[in-house]
Formats: C-alpha cells, sequence, structure tokens
C-alpha cells in the first residue's frame, strides 16, 4: 500500500503555471505507477499523467494536457510533481494522485476503473484556473 499526500494547488490566472506535488511513502513504491487524475464538478474523472517510479517510464499524457504538462518524479524526497503551464479555464478541476501496482499500467490510456480497484488515492488539490 502506498500514502499519499497533495500539495501545491491554488488560483491562477489564464496562462499561469503551477506545480502540483505527491508526496509518496510505502513498502511497496519502488514497484508502483503514480498518476495524477482530475475532477471537474459535472465531469468524469480524468487520467492526466502517469510515470513508473522504478525506471521513470512516462505512461501517459491526456492529449489535453500534452505540451503543457509534465510529469516529473524526485526519487530522494519521494515525491511526484505535475509541472502545470498555459492553464486554461478548463483546467479547473481537484487534482488527485493515485497509485498503483507497476503491472496494472503500461503504456497507454489510464483506466479510471483499474485504478479505483487497484489504487492508492491522496485526498486531492483544487487548482482554479480564473482571472
Amino acid at each position: 500500500q502506498v500514502q499519499l499526500v497533495e500539495s501545491g494547488g491554488g488560483l491562477v490566472q489564464p496562462g499561469g503555471s503551477l506545480t502540483l506535488s505527491c508526496a509518496a511513502s510505502g513498502p511497496t513504491l519502488d514497484s508502483s505507477a503514480i498518476g495524477w487524475f482530475r475532477q471537474a464538478p459535472g465531469k468524469d474523472r480524468e487520467g492526466v499523467a502517469c510515470i513508473n517510479v522504478a525506471d521513470d517510464m512516462l505512461l501517459y499524457y491526456a492529449d489535453s494536457v500534452k505540451g503543457r504538462f509534465t510529469i516529473s518524479k524526485d526519487y530522494a524526497k519521494k515525491t511526484v510533481y505535475l509541472q502545470m503551464t498555459a492553464l486554461k479555464p478548463e483546467d479547473t478541476a481537484l487534482y488527485l494522485c493515485a497509485a498503483v501496482p507497476a503491472w496494472v499500467q503500461s503504456i497507454g490510456d489510464m483506466d479510471d476503473n483499474r485504478w479505483n480497484t487497484l489504487g492508492s488515492w491522496g485526498q486531492g488539490t483544487q487548482v482554479t484556473v480564473s482571472s
């Protein structure tokens, strides 16, 4: 089981930048994939980006964030980051960090049902993009 705590959300103007952090701990961290999801009011939860902890392999970016968001990991700090640039009002959402065993997530779409069933989740951090 992996424990996760998100931070870094806030209010930012359109075009601005924000970096979210996901502090992770637990005995199975090294064999996990960690991903960021987001959920906006009235919308389904959406997988945003995912990284394999063991080898830093980038597993997934949603089309809506490619070229604007970057997922990265600091192994020493046991923290996964989501750097967000060129933010748009439609990026407004609760951003959640989650971890699954690495075998669950290969390169490609993040299946919400699998992550929900097999994953550990943080409480989320709110990002609001507004002028």
